[in-house]
């Protein structure tokens, strides 16, 4: 990836406040957590899979270092699987969260703007074991997540490297897929969409409750190649190799390939390995919000 623009300002860094830091105490009314890619593969590796939507999913990785291979950046989060302090010399995991949650703050306050709306930037946390959220506590055990209730995403810097080695999602533009992915949650929640499916689950069977969550989670697929398009067309981010590393993390995780095929597609909570690749490669090729309707598609 070529990332050369400003870093936001909205991200907080929390690492080394130690654990349920931040301030925020407790749960919120209306903050169910939603998760992302991350939580998947961390679910099977804490034999967690299969638990309601709401239960919340937390924390996450992205901690980028050149490969020889100039088409495909690693991620390592430092000396002994540990991220670089907060305020390093060269906090390169921050670095390139901050600037990747820029991009995601360009396209998407362009695209609001077009529909006539204001968008509201999140806050993402980068935290290191555990803090708490809006919507409860945050582990790093589970991945990365978005929580409605405070407008934040929550990211473990360690967990980039970790999925690496479980599903094989590598490059530097895998990382920004999650960041984009979990921004893609912020966006449903600005639209209305979180708002509706959660209702939607109140009233139904843990089946339908379900494949409603699936919906939310593709249509996150899809806004995240919305936003690599966009960015791209813009500022020339992607370079040879991306769109196959945003493909392969989409499909790496998957509820299908991540549990080897042993579950039932009626207990899938994030789609198919099929589903996720092709409502991202959808985002990507149109950079049409309106073709991101998986709830018709």
């Amino acid at each position: 990836m070529r990332l050369d623009g400003p870093e936001s300002q909205n991200v907080e860094d929390r690492r080394g406040s130690g654990g349920f830091g931040g301030g925020l105490g407790g749960r919120r009314g209306g903050g169910i957590a939603v998760g992302g890619i991350g939580g998947v593969v961390l679910l099977v590796v804490a034999l967690l899979f299969g638990v309601d939507p709401s239960v919340i999913l937390g924390g996450g990785s992205m901690d980028p270092a050149p490969q020889p291979a100039p088409q495909e950046r690693r991620f390592d989060p430092g000396p002994g699987g540990q991220a670089r302090a907060p305020g390093g010399e060269e906090d390169a995991g921050r670095r390139f969260v901050g600037q990747v949650l820029g991009e995601t703050e360009r396209v998407w306050n362009a695209q609001f703007a077009q529909l006539g709306r204001r968008y509201e930037e999140p806050v993402l946390v980068l935290f290191s074991g555990a803090t708490q959220s809006g919507c409860g506590a945050a582990q790093a055990q589970t991945g990365p997540f978005y929580c409605p209730a405070d407008r934040r995403v929550y990211i473990d810097l360690e967990f980039m490297a970790r999925l690496q080695r479980q599903v094989g999602a590598t490059g530097d533009f895998a990382a920004a897929y999650i960041i984009a992915h979990e921004v893609g949650h912020h966006v449903q929640n600005l639209l209305g969409v979180l708002p509706q499916v959660q209702r939607a689950q109140a009233q139904s069977d843990s089946t339908e409750r379900n494949q409603l969550q699936v919906r939310v989670e593709l249509q996150a697929d899809c806004l995240a190649g919305i936003w690599a398009n966009q960015a791209d067309r813009a500022r020339g981010i992607l370079e040879r190799g991306d769109i196959e590393e945003g493909l392969n993390a989409a499909a790496a995780v998957g509820d299908d390939r991540v549990t080897g095929g042993r579950i039932r597609p009626e207990s899938f909570t994030h789609g198919s390995s099929q589903q996720r690749a092709r409502w991202f490669r959808r985002g990507l090729e149109s950079g049409d919000i309106r073709q991101c309707d998986t709830f018709q598609g």
